[in-house]
C-alpha cells in the first residue's frame, strides 16, 4: 500500500519538473489563440496505375492527378504513397533525363540476378523474375512520404516519383495515397 501511495503521489500529484516546458492543454490553448481556423484534414484514396513494362517509370503526374482532391486545401501536411504489391517498388529520383531510369534498371538487374539456375533463389515457382522482384522491392521499398505545401507535393526541382516494375509481365498496380495536414 505504501508503495502504491508513493508511486501515485510522485508521478501524478507532484508538480512538473523544470524540464517540462508545456503540457498538452497549454499547447492546445496556445494553438487556438494563434489560429481559430486550424482544421486538420485527413483523406485517403486508392489509385490504379496502368500496367507498365519492366523498368523504372516516372509516375508523378499520375499520382498527383489521382490525389488532387486530397491535396486541395492542404497548406502544410504530409502525403504517404503506399504501393500494395511485393514485386514492384516506389522511389523518388531524377525526373528529367530518362537515361537515369534506364541506368537504374541496369543496376538493379546486375545487383539482383535472375534465372532458374546458378542463382541463390529457392522461390522460383512464379517465374525467374519473381524472387528477384521481391528483393528489388525490398531494396527500394513500397512507401514514400512527401511534404505537401499549398496543395501540391513539395518535390525538388529535379525529383519525380518512380514506379519501378520488377516483373516481365506485370498487371496494373494499386497505390493508396493518404494525405494529412491543415
Amino acid at each position: 500500500f505504501f508503495f502504491f501511495f508513493f508511486f501515485f503521489f510522485f508521478f501524478f500529484l507532484s508538480p512538473p519538473s523544470s524540464t517540462t516546458s508545456i503540457n498538452f492543454n497549454q499547447l492546445h490553448h496556445l494553438h487556438h489563440q494563434r489560429s481559430e481556423s486550424f482544421v486538420m484534414k485527413c483523406g485517403q484514396k486508392s489509385i490504379r496505375l496502368s500496367a507498365k513494362r519492366r523498368g523504372c517509370h516516372l509516375v508523378s503526374s499520375e499520382i498527383m492527378e489521382g490525389a488532387g482532391s486530397l491535396l486541395n486545401g492542404v497548406q502544410v501536411g504530409m502525403c504517404n504513397i503506399f504501393l500494395q504489391h511485393t514485386s514492384a517498388s516506389l522511389t523518388i529520383n531524377e525526373n528529367c533525363c530518362p537515361d537515369v531510369r534506364v541506368d537504374m534498371e541496369t543496376f538493379l538487374n546486375r545487383t539482383v540476378p535472375e534465372g532458374r539456375t546458378n542463382v541463390p533463389w529457392t522461390h522460383t515457382d512464379e517465374g525467374p523474375d519473381d524472387m528477384p522482384g521481391h528483393v528489388k522491392s525490398s531494396m527500394f521499398g513500397v512507401s514514400l512520404n512527401v511534404p505537401v505545401t499549398n496543395g501540391k507535393l513539395n518535390l525538388g526541382t529535379w525529383q519525380g516519383i518512380w514506379l519501378c516494375e520488377h516483373r516481365d509481365h506485370a498487371s496494373s498496380r494499386s497505390v493508396v495515397v493518404t494525405v494529412m495536414g491543415s
